[in-house]
């Protein structure tokens, strides 16, 4: 048996100000394990396109509808995991994770088609699970190739080493792209002047680590109205966000941390947020129970409007900067403990799940 290692580099990090210069270097450790009798590394690649590789500059959308004066953030229903769509009074659009890799980006490409999105002007990844990047393969090619482009992909800058993982930098190098890493502090180079993207999460000083608690976290603001999500990150970066970043946590829209699971959205951090709505983007019949029945329980307690996509389908949010309006596909209560009535009981906790290309607990780890 023989191991090839393959080290891929990648990153530009973006600062505050704008997009620097200054390289971040991460290396992908792929191991490729084959007979002697062949030789090689299996997948090998190029590496990512570098400062003459395509244009990353985000540019003006024309999402194939007039401009409202609305912000719009779409909470799609992806099953066990997550996509959301951020689309600006001016068109511009930001897309947050793009669903399993079951799927294969199917459902977040037929849902922004239905809404006729032409070109993703900024792709997120908040962390290289499969769970929310399973589509994004599949997402740059399609527009790409369909539509009128990417504008730009960024990162957590937590390199994985499976195959999802791989399939999301091949499309980014194949069409000379450059992932853009970000870090708290920083902002979205957003083309909309009213509406403002920044990132409180991973921190500045993270160099690896824990792929949950480097999850991108962003605070998006429009007039006096405020959006959070916090990918997958748990109850340790909950904390310290809570200490630098209170100001910023007070959201009108909190999308619940790590799909309802028990890691997340924890009691004092819930004070902090404070929301009036609370989306949950998770299974009917997760494998992980999600949403687990403590974070409904606190939710109910702080009178939260939640919806969950399990029973809601996909959601929408839409404001003007003052009034938030919610849009659910399917009419259903928004009391969590009504939700938590309509939870199926779970017999597979303490079973393990695939998840991607990872073998998961059952019972809220995923």
């Amino acid at each position: 048996m023989t191991v090839c290692q393959e080290v891929r580099s990648f990153g530009t990090h973006i600062s505050a100000e704008g997009i620097s210069v200054t390289m971040r270097r991460w290396t992908l450790l792929a191991v490729c394990v084959f007979l002697v009798a062949f030789s090689g590394c299996l997948g090998a690649g190029d590496g990512i396109a570098g400062e003459d590789g395509g244009s990353d500059t985000p540019a003006q959308a024309d999402t194939g509808s007039p401009s409202t004066g609305e912000l719009e953030v779409h909470y799609i229903d992806v099953g066990q995991a997550d996509s959301t769509l951020i689309v600006t009074p001016e068109g511009e659009t930001v897309l947050v994770d793009t669903g399993g890799w079951q799927s294969d980006g199917e459902q977040v490409i037929s849902y922004l088609e239905e809404r006729g999105i032409e070109r993703v002007d900024h792709l997120v990844a908040t962390h290289p699970h499969a769970d929310h990047i399973g589509g994004h393969a599949a997402v740059i090619e399609y527009f790409e190739e369909e539509g009128d482009g990417v504008g730009a992909v960024y990162d957590s800058g937590q390199p994985h080493d499976t195959q999802t993982y791989e399939n999301y930098l091949d499309a980014v190098d194949s069409y000379g792209h450059e992932l853009l890493l970000v870090e708290a502090g920083d902002q979205l180079p957003l083309d909309s002047e009213a509406v403002e993207a920044l990132v409180l999460n991973p921190p500045t000083d993270g160099d690896g680590g824990e792929f949950h608690d480097n999850s991108v976290a962003l605070a998006v603001e429009f007039g006096d109205v405020r959006y959070l999500l916090t990918g997958d990150a748990e109850r340790e970066v909950e904390s310290r966000l809570s200490g630098e970043w209170a100001e910023q946590l007070d959201a009108d829209v909190y999308q619940a941390g790590h799909h309802g699971s028990s890691t997340s959205s924890t009691g004092s951090f819930f004070d902090a947020v404070d929301p009036e709505v609370a989306v949950i983007s998770s299974d009917y019949d997760s494998q992980f129970g999600h949403p687990h029945s403590e974070v409904l329980e606190r939710f109910a307690e702080h009178g939260a409007e939640t919806y969950w996509t399990g029973v809601h389908g996909d959601v929408v949010v839409t404001t003007d900067g003052a009034e938030v309006t919610v849009s659910p596909a399917e009419s259903f209560s928004t009391d969590p403990m009504d939700l938590l009535a309509e939870k199926p009981p779970n017999g597979r906790v303490g079973q393990t799940a695939l998840v991607g290309d990872e073998h998961l607990p059952v019972g809220g780890v995923g």
